[in-house]
């Protein structure tokens, strides 16, 4: 019996309690499901967000042709009380991996651009496209991407504020290891980014708006990589900025 006692004495001196495991693995279990859930609530917030772009446009067209303002005032106010609920799901989530299909490339940025008109046209922003990507292909998901490029089209929005231009343009480009690529640009004639910021514009929550959550371009940047590609940024201040989001040809 005397030889068990100094073996014991190292063992609870060297080891953790035994309640120490169960505990582990139940914070390892809540920190999963907890991960889970903000891939659940990143998918509903950005559908949610993606959504009430297209009803706000038609409500601000029946403000301006003056039916039921009233109601429609109303309508709009509860449409930012709940952009403003998604935009705190945002801050506690992220995307949910990209399924994988067919999608066509134009036919999304065509999607994107027609939610933004009525701001294009408020802002007195002119939009030009050069759809030169043929195929204009791409394996993904259609809605993530929806989603990485509507964010960048805001960004661009927001940069110009008014009087500007707001450019989009694809091209295809074989790499040297002849892979090739499908290549959106989007530019803007905005203030453009600082030398000291530029390098952290795609951290999570890095932001130099006043209202912004810093996740937008983060996003950006996840769902680029999840579809195999990469997002790069060039600009130069008071020259604008353009965003390049590369993706692989199908």
């Amino acid at each position: 019996m005397s030889h068990g006692h100094p073996a014991e004495k190292t063992d609870s001196a060297a080891g953790s309690p035994p309640t120490a495991v169960p505990e582990l693995q139940e914070n390892l279990r809540r920190l999963d499901r907890l991960a889970n859930l903000g891939l659940v609530s990143a998918s509903i917030a950005h559908e949610i967000k993606n959504g009430l772009v297209a009803i706000n446009t038609f409500v601000a067209v029946l403000l301006e042709k003056g039916e039921d303002r009233e109601m429609a005032d109303m309508v709009q106010r509860e449409l930012k009380r709940i952009d403003g609920l998604a935009t705190q799901m945002l801050r506690f989530a992220s995307p949910k991996p990209a399924a994988q299909t067919t999608v066509h490339v134009h036919h999304i940025l065509d999607h994107s651009l027609r939610l933004l008109e009525h701001q294009l046209g408020d802002r007195m922003i002119v939009l030009k496209r050069d759809y030169c990507a043929i195929p204009d292909t791409v394996r993904g998901d259609e809605s993530q991407l929806q989603q990485a490029f509507m964010n960048l089209l805001f960004n661009g929005v927001e940069a110009i504020g008014s009087n500007g231009e707001l450019t989009v343009v694809t091209e295809i480009t074989t790499a040297k290891d002849g892979v090739r690529q499908l290549k959106i640009h989007f530019r803007d004639t905005g203030a453009g980014i600082t030398p000291e910021n530029l390098p952290h514009v795609f951290k999570a929550f890095f932001t130099t708006k006043k209202n912004g959550t810093g996740l937008g371009l983060a996003i950006c940047q996840r769902v680029t990589h999840e579809h195999g590609g990469t997002i790069a940024v060039h600009s130069q201040p008071g020259h604008g900025a353009t965003f390049t989001v590369s993706l692989p040809v199908e």
